[in-house]
C-alpha cells in the first residue's frame, strides 16, 4: 500500500482546513474512540473474530483510530472535509511522528474499510486479527500523544 501524500498538499487543496481548535468536539471524539474501544475488547474478549463479524470489527477499528486522528487535528487547529478528507487524516500522522509503516498500514485499513462499506469486499479472519494487533499498538501511541494536549475526562 502506497502512503498518502505530504499533509502539506492536503492543505494546499483545501482538504484540510486550519481553523480555531475545537476543545469540546476533540474531547467528544476522544471519548467515543474509549467508549468503541471498551466495547471492542469486550465483544472481542466474548466472540472473538470469525467470517461473520471480520468485517465489522475492521470498520470498527478504522473508526476508533480515526476519532482519535480528528480529535487530535481539533486540538491542533485543523478541519477536514470533502473528497480525499480521509486520506489527509490518515496523512496526519505523518506529522505526528508515526513511522511509514504504521501510516501505511492505517491507509490500508481505511482503503479496506472503504472497500467492505462500499463495495461489499469481504475481509478475511486473518486480516482483521492483524487489525486489532495493529490497532492495539497504534492507538495508546496516538492517546499519549492527545494525552499532552487535553485532559482524559475533562469536559
Amino acid at each position: 500500500m502506497i502512503l498518502p501524500k505530504n499533509f502539506g498538499e492536503y492543505l494546499e487543496r483545501n482538504v484540510i482546513r486550519k481553523v480555531s481548535s475545537d476543545m469540546p468536539r476533540a474531547r467528544f471524539l476522544i471519548s467515543e474512540s474509549e467508549k468503541s474501544l471498551r466495547g471492542l475488547r469486550r465483544r472481542l474478549q466474548v466472540m472473538g473474530i470469525d467470517e461473520d463479524n471480520a468485517n465489522s470489527i475492521v470498520k470498527d477499528c478504522y473508526d476508533i483510530i480515526m476519532e482519535l486522528i480528528r480529535a487530535k487535528l481539533l486540538i491542533d487547529g485543523y478541519k477536514s472535509a470533502g473528497q480525499f478528507a480521509h486520506e489527509g487524516e490518515v496523512a496526519y500522522l505523518q506529522k505526528l511522528g508515526f513511522d511509514d509503516a504504521e501510516i501505511s498500514f492505517i491507509n490500508e485499513l481505511r482503503y479496506f474499510r472503504n472497500s467492505a462499506m462500499y463495495y461489499g469486499k469481504i475481509l478475511s479472519v486473518e486480516y482483521a486479527k492483524k487489525v486489532t494487533e495493529v490497532i492495539s499498538a497504534v492507538y495508546p501511541k496516538l492517546r499519549n500523544l492527545i494525552t499532552k494536549d487535553v485532559q482524559p475526562g475533562a469536559s
